[in-house]
């Protein structure tokens, strides 16, 4: 996409502080950090959301994920970390490339990655189990 800043950054005509490059991926730094050691996972090929990044693609971005997450709090001591992943407007994706939040969480940090829990009604499960089929 020749107007997507993160396939820019992804294919490093713009600079970034990386953590982890391969051939598919970058983790990058956020210039906006929710906390310290907040980073980016950027795939380097054009996925707008999850529902459009191929399945080889899904399944690496865990695993990298899960190795830059280990990463962090080996080497910055936090006490947990948040994965976040948005897609479409109304869940808060600003940037429409496929990406990953990995938010080092510290004791107290005020990072507040959170909603008010709501409550499952039967009337509601009953729909949701009688329209959405995952299959694999």
């Amino acid at each position: 996409m020749d107007n997507c800043i993160f396939c820019k950054i992804a294919n490093g005509e713009i600079p970034s502080a990386a953590l982890y490059e391969d051939d598919d991926f970058k983790v990058i730094l956020d210039l906006g950090p929710a906390a310290k050691g907040h980073s980016l996972l950027i795939p380097k090929s054009h996925a707008a959301n999850l529902y459009e990044l191929p399945d080889d693609l899904a399944q690496k971005a865990i695993l990298v994920a899960k190795k830059t997450a280990a990463a962090l709090r080996d080497g910055l001591g936090c006490d947990g970390l948040n994965l976040v992943q948005n897609n479409g407007e109304a869940a808060g994706q600003t940037v429409f490339h496929f990406h990953m939040h990995l938010i080092p969480r510290y004791k107290n940090d005020g990072a507040g990655v959170s909603w008010k829990p709501g409550k499952l009604t039967d009337e509601e499960k009953e729909e949701i189990l009688s329209r959405v089929k995952v299959s694999l």
